[in-house]
């Protein structure tokens, strides 16, 4: 359960591009840009754990987590806008019971349609057991694309069949429909299965939103669907209702070799329907123990060398990211000791794995990761880190995919944390009957910024303040990452007493210039006139003389 409690003729030579650094490919080069506190426990919430979720749109930061929702300018930091989860959903039109407590929220910006999609769940706050009550769905919609602006909010219960409990909720968003999935209880220790709902998004975009038309498609198999759904965004319209999970999430030792793959189809109608469930090997990963005294411990180690911090299962915690039909995750998983990153690139219209890895640090466990991708094959992992020597910190991850290859540098540090972090381990393990703990999490969010995508932004815990073990605070760090170029490479035909020199457009903009004597003062000379492109190459053509002619490529 995961649901929170407040606490030339003759000769012509071909000249490739010079680069003013020296080099010729290199990986991503990475900045921080804006890199700002959010929210403080004690201050702007009393819930533990943050499940620190937010997302960036195009002139702010919206950072939404258990007790509050906080607008921030993106240009500076500042908070523009601060109110409880509660006021968030009255003002959105929605009565909620004063004996509710809201938990597990998520905000996606949409730029496709300029606007902000966000899900919450409610939760009993007066029962001994609240998992074992029906609880509702709420999902809200901004009205613009400024996250100030009025929005408005539907509720449905999230298990109309049994009314079994839904946990840990999720949200997808594509071109189509959204997409709502939980994981369903009866009773704290009786987990059921996966449930999943589908809303056309064109119903909830109307000036009343509807959910008429929505597709429940019932509580499901663990062993078909897998555990803990997570429905893909894709903002650029390359795939539409892709869903994955783990097979198992585990409490044991077990390693487990499946990720699950599935797709819901004519999602924007009420006649929605799932395609059979894949099932795609993968190298096995080991689920992380967080509680389970007596069995090996992967729990993150603190400087004070306690390792009883609640890290995470194996479950994918956060978004799954699809762009140009790729599927981008990760989760938790155990590597040599340490606590790790398994990430995942799998096609969305095949549903086939094209690669996986795992980030493992020889120092660090790395916990609580969240993945976004740009279209030019960046990859961005924001996650906590932490060590005998690491109070627990806000690090980045930037990969390349090239080639199909995809390469992650060594990591950023964005935020470090001041303290060990110990926030109410002996009240949580009492009221939650577990082992000694200290929960952190549940999840992260890192983003594409919408305005310039090669700017991610992410969202993390960090433990804040130096006099006090307990407080935990956001951090919000926006991501600046630079391209590595790939140089083109010139081709030159002979043809009917003509020169033929040509280079694919694909690499960017480049000049064209050309020279007599490399051995002269003389500067190259720009070709400007009699370029033609044509299936994806830049061209030139000159008739051939007699004098031997350089050309090069120039980054202008």
């Amino acid at each position: 359960m995961k649901f929170d409690r407040p606490k030339g003729c003759s000769v012509i030579l071909l000249s490739f591009l010079l680069f003013a650094s020296g080099q010729t490919r290199a990986q991503v080069l990475v900045q921080i840009g804006k890199n700002f506190a959010g929210s403080t426990y004690g201050v702007n919430t009393p819930y533990i754990p943050a499940d620190g979720n937010g997302a960036i749109g195009p002139r702010h930061f919206m950072e939404f987590i258990n007790g509050t929702v906080a607008v921030y300018n993106k240009t500076n930091g500042l908070s523009v806008q601060r109110k409880t989860n509660l006021k968030f959903w009255s003002d959105a039109g929605l009565i909620i019971s004063p004996d509710s407590a809201l938990s597990d929220p998520r905000v996606l910006y949409d730029p496709s349609v300029q606007r902000w999609f966000a899900t919450q769940i409610n939760v009993n706050g007066s029962a001994s057991d609240p998992s074992l009550e029906a609880n509702d769905f709420l999902l809200a919609i901004s009205t613009t694309s400024d996250p100030t602006s009025p929005w408005r909010a539907v509720a449905f219960q999230s298990d109309p069949d049994n009314g079994y409990f839904a946990d840990f909720p999720t949200i997808g968003i594509d071109a189509n429909a959204v997409y709502l999935s939980g994981d369903f209880y009866h009773g704290e220790e009786f987990p059921i299965g996966p449930g999943l709902v589908s809303l056309p998004k064109a119903d909830l975009l109307a000036t009343i939103p509807t959910i008429a038309n929505r597709t429940w498609f019932g509580v499901m198999d663990y062993a078909v669907r897998g555990d803990v759904l997570q429905p893909a965004i894709c903002f650029d319209g390359s795939s539409t209702g892709n869903v994955l999970a783990m097979i198992d999430i585990g409490s044991d030792s077990t390693p487990f070799s499946n990720i699950v793959s599935f797709a819901v189809q004519n999602a924007g109608t009420p006649s929605a329907t799932l395609t059979a469930a894949s099932h795609l090997d993968i190298p096995p990963y080991i689920v992380p123990f967080n509680f389970e005294l007596g069995l090996p411990n992967f729990n993150p180690t603190q400087p004070d060398d306690t390792s009883y911090l609640s890290a995470n299962d194996a479950r994918i915690s956060a978004n799954v990211y699809a762009v140009n039909g790729v599927l981008y995750a990760v989760h938790s998983t155990e590597f040599a000791g340490h606590i790790a990153i398994r990430w995942y690139r799998i096609s969305a219209t095949t549903r086939t794995l094209l690669e996986v890895g795992t980030i493992t640090d020889a120092n660090l466990d790395l916990f609580y990761p969240s993945i976004a991708a740009n279209n030019d094959g960046t990859v961005v992992i924001g996650c906590n880190g932490s060590s005998s020597t690491t109070y627990v910190s806000s690090f980045a991850f930037v990969g390349q995919t090239i080639n199909g290859v995809t390469t992650f540098g060594a990591p950023t540090l964005l935020q470090s944390g001041v303290i060990e972090y110990h926030g109410d381990d002996e009240f949580l393990a009492e009221l939650l009957e577990e082992p000694l703990s200290s929960r952190w999490g549940d999840y992260s969010a890192t983003s594409v910024d919408p305005t310039n995508p090669t700017h991610f932004w992410t969202i993390q815990m960090i433990p804040s303040d130096e006099a006090n073990a307990d407080v935990w605070s956001t951090h919000i760090t926006e991501i600046i990452t630079t391209q590595p170029v790939t140089p083109p490479i010139l081709s030159i035909t002979l043809s009917n007493n003509n020169t033929f020199v040509s280079w694919p457009i694909s690499n960017g903009i480049f000049n064209l210039e050309s020279k007599t004597n490399l051995g002269s003062t003389n500067g190259w000379t720009l070709i400007a006139q009699n370029l033609s492109t044509n299936n994806g190459r830049v061209s030139f053509q000159s008739a051939l003389t007699n004098q031997t002619t350089f050309f090069r490529l120039h980054k202008p």
